[in-house]
């Protein structure tokens, strides 16, 4: 049985993009192993929203090929479509897809073994107009299952080079989206999570449909009894959408709203499209119809120009706001982007220190928004494949992870669970028998 192997750089839509080929190998009679193993093929899907992104691919490219000489290596995804003629010149890769036509991995890996030749589609991502679906219904718990009903962004925030890798925004036909949904309900996943590369663009190259009239629809597909929103744009929030995801009773109230910076003078050079004030404006409006919602963020420390006054104004307005987790990410230069070119690039101890305190205070406010919570009782979705010991994770509605002692027969349920203390980044409950 031929064998075939995927390491998995970069974010959610990646993996759920990986278990979809996991899929197409395995329609063809391979049989999927760990990328520590022997296999024929090796897959590595690539991110590249970050210099290091870059050079992790490239190791594992060596990395197979020391496993298997002989194995036939494709490199598909961000990588290989910002940057395809370096991904043509590393030594040993046989096969280079970008972010379309995936569906076609498996032919054109046999074609090159079988011919012994190197093939190369990356086509121009920004001609593409039409989502490219690609499916999934192997995936490997039965408790969340990630749906992708977008790709593409227009937004060209200076730092970032995914609108250059994934093209413009593209929406799926939102009765491909309902038939897997419903499939995934058959099967017993109870929480659906909508994920894309600008999920809040959604339908904007449509007519007659949004993000709110999709989640609608699903939320009428008996055994989904939760809707999650991958990250999100403050811009989308208003009363009406969130009208929307409460009148369902089944969208989570959790949201992951990227700030990025709080000093208006960085968000303008970022070309992010609103001020803090909006920002705050828009956490308040969650908060109203959603008075418990978890609502983390990524923050960049460090981008070109910050200066300390900046700096502590991100630190203050995100104290203030009490996000209940912080991604911190210190400032890289990604070739390609505006940001890139500006002058004024900082320090690295001075990014390391700020994101040294970004960090630590980020701890502080999970800390103090978890212990909200103890003595409550709250509804957990326990997941299968996170048992250690007889002790299993899930999570609440509003994205805390919550361990407890539970029988395993209810694992991939959701179940009321009282919980009794805040432990470093999680809470431990005790479940109703």
């Amino acid at each position: 049985m031929k064998r075939v192997a995927f390491h998995t750089l970069g974010c959610k839509v990646n993996q759920y993009e990986t278990e979809a080929m996991e899929k197409l190998f395995e329609d063809r009679g391979y049989l999927v192993v760990n990328d520590e193993e022997f296999a024929d093929v090796y897959v590595i899907n690539t991110c590249t929203v970050t210099n290091l992104s870059d050079r992790k691919s490239r190791q594992f490219i060596r990395k197979s090929k020391g496993i298997n000489e002989d194995a036939i290596i494709a490199v598909v995804g961000c990588y290989s479509q910002v940057s395809p003629k370096e991904v043509e010149e590393l030594e040993g890769v046989d096969v280079i897809i970008g972010t379309s036509e995936r569906n076609k991995i498996v032919e054109l890996c046999e074609i090159a073994k079988e011919e012994n030749r190197r093939i190369n589609i990356v086509r121009n991502i920004k001609t593409y107009k039409e989502f490219e679906p690609i499916n999934i219904d192997n995936i490997k718990s039965k408790s969340r299952a990630y749906i992708k009903i977008q790709d593409g962004c227009n937004q060209y925030c200076s730092y970032c080079i995914i609108p250059y890798a994934r093209g413009p925004i593209r929406s799926r036909d939102v009765e491909e989206i309902l038939f897997e949904a419903k499939k995934l309900a058959r099967v017993g996943f109870k929480e659906i999570v909508l994920t894309g590369i600008h999920v809040a663009s959604y339908g904007k190259d449509l007519t007659g449909i949004d993000l709110g009239e999709v989640i609608k629809r699903i939320a009428l597909i008996d055994g989904i009894k939760r809707i999650r929103l991958s990250s999100v744009e403050p811009n989308l929030i208003n009363d009406d959408f969130m009208n929307t995801l409460v009148k369902t009773n089944k969208v989570c109230d959790h949201f992951h709203l990227s700030l990025q910076s709080g000093s208006n003078t960085i968000l303008e050079k970022m070309n992010r499209k609103y001020t803090k004030e909006e920002f705050r404006e828009k956490v308040d409006l969650i908060r109203k119809y959603m008075p418990d919602a978890g609502i983390t963020t990524d923050i960049i420390v460090g981008f070109p120009g910050e200066t300390d006054k900046e700096f502590k104004e991100t630190y203050e307005f995100a104290n203030e706001i009490g996000f209940s987790r912080i991604h911190v990410f210190k400032y890289s230069p990604r070739k390609g982007t505006p940001a890139a070119r500006f002058n004024n690039q900082i320090n690295g101890k001075i990014k390391n220190q700020r994101s040294k305190e970004l960090i630590e205070l980020g701890d502080k406010l999970t800390d103090e928004f978890n212990s909200r919570f103890i003595g409550e009782t709250m509804a957990v979705l326990f997941e299968e494949d996170k048992s250690t010991n007889g002790i299993y994770e899930g999570y609440t509605t509003n994205y805390i992870r919550v361990k407890s002692n539970i029988n395993h027969e209810l694992a991939g349920s959701i179940i009321q669970t009282r919980i009794t203390d805040n432990e470093e980044g999680y809470l431990i409950g005790e479940t109703r028998r």
